[in-house]
């Protein structure tokens, strides 16, 4: 599994929570959404958390999220 899927997972937390919500509850349901497919990714289950936020940059970069100056502290949203 490679770390591009963590960019469909935070847009499926989206959906979940309306277009925005904290990087805690974007990770809480991605864990209980995708933690089996995690626990079987290799390396990605080490480091997925760290790499969560590199796909919210590549969001961000892309016009899909907000930059982090546009939303409230420790917030994440949808552009």
């Amino acid at each position: 599994m490679e770390k591009n899927i963590l960019k469909n997972w935070i847009r499926e937390a989206f959906e979940n929570y309306n277009g925005n919500a904290s990087i805690v509850e974007i990770c809480k349901f991605i864990w209980e959404k995708h933690g089996c497919e995690l626990r079987n990714a290799g390396n990605l289950f080490y480091t997925w958390q760290y790499d969560i936020r590199w796909a919210a940059v590549k969001l961000r970069k892309n016009g899909i999220m907000k930059s982090a100056k546009e939303s409230k502290k420790g917030i994440w949203e949808l552009a």
